[in-house]
């Protein structure tokens, strides 16, 4: 048996698991239906992903499907696509996402120029994200309401089937949004290495970097694997104090734990040395939500929250979902809508 048929049952195996996927995901609706012909260009050129490049001279090219299966057949290697579509005035207040389905085999994509997400490693690293589901999230930054907007994706495939190969393509709503009562996304202290005197309030990190928190620190920089530690101070009002909080963290790649004002409140996974072996697989995709013990939060004062992250391989971090605090009863509402 071939490798290229091998693949194409691997894929299809996929296909069955999406559409059981997003018959599950009841939180998800399609918006604006991205399936059908794409702009398409082998090579590659940072220039291709302004939403003004002129690609009318592109061939036309079916999405989702494999692009040997469109008339590029054994090509390995950077392609792009691009496609306008409207997007109407009617979803300015909803909760956007970008689902492009699985790409063979990394990505990296662009609404209206601007960078909204990737999976995978480009070459020389050449890390594959084949069987990734690609879900970017849309803030408004992004996007153009009442008007055209523009999607660019750079591809890379090392070897047999490539492209935008599976799934149910366009732009959905997400039904079940999260109410944060503080959002912390956006600037976070960050360093490399590892100690523990950097969970504790009273360290000083103000010559730390900068980093954006969600996003991979991969594509901040930093090429790395191994342990690192983001941390942010935060002062909680007091007209909180009454509420059960809870710490959401988003999706974090590989392992963590989470300490508020150097207590330990939660982690997920298992750092290497506390037993044997070490579990360090599987929970890329698991959401952080943590309990926030009421002695531990000093409210009307600082509050320093210290994450310690172990990426194994490839990308790493906290890089998508909520990040921020939400109270008990809302985390209950929202984790019922997902039901």
């Amino acid at each position: 048996m071939s490798n290229r048929y091998i693949k194409i049952m691997i894929f299809t195996g996929l296909f069955s698991a999406v559409h059981f996927h997003l018959l599950l995901a009841s939180s998800y609706k399609q918006e604006v239906d991205l399936c059908g012909k794409w702009r398409f260009e082998i090579g590659d050129n940072k220039a291709y992903a302004d939403p003004d490049f002129d690609d009318s001279s592109w061939e036309l090219i079916h999405v989702p499907n494999m692009w040997e299966n469109e008339g590029y057949p054994g090509y390995d290697g950077y392609a792009w696509y691009r496609i306008r579509f409207y997007l109407p005035n009617s979803l300015k207040s909803k909760s956007l996402c970008l689902q492009l389905g699985f790409i063979d085999d990394i990505d990296e994509t662009f609404m209206n120029g601007i960078h909204v997400g990737g999976e995978g490693e480009f070459p020389p690293s050449n890390e594959t994200a084949y069987n990734m589901r690609r879900i970017y999230e849309l803030n408004e930054n992004v996007l153009q309401f009442g008007k055209e907007n523009c999607i660019a994706v750079r591809v890379f495939d090392s070897q047999l089937g490539g492209g935008i190969v599976i799934g149910e393509v366009g732009i959905y709503s997400q039904h079940d949004m999260l109410k944060l009562k503080v959002d912390l996304s956006g600037e976070w202290k960050f360093r490399k290495g590892d100690s523990m005197n950097w969970a504790q309030p009273d360290w000083i990190d103000q010559k730390w970097e900068t980093i954006k928190v969600p996003s991979y620190w991969e594509k901040q920089g930093h090429k790395y694997d191994g342990i690192a530690w983001y941390r942010k101070t935060i002062t909680l009002s007091k007209s909180l104090s009454d509420s059960k909080l809870i710490l959401m963290l988003g999706q974090i790649d590989n392992i963590d734990e989470v300490y508020v004002n150097g207590t330990l409140i939660g982690k997920t996974g298992i750092f290497p040395g506390e037993n044997e072996v070490g579990i360090t697989r599987g929970f890329r995709s698991a959401e952080r939500a943590y309990f926030i013990p009421p002695n531990v939060i000093r409210f009307g004062k600082p509050n320093t929250i210290a994450v310690r992250v172990l990426d194994v391989h490839g990308a790493g971090g906290i890089y998508l979902g909520y990040v921020g605090f939400t109270t008990r009863k809302d985390y209950l509402k929202y984790t019922k809508n997902r039901k």
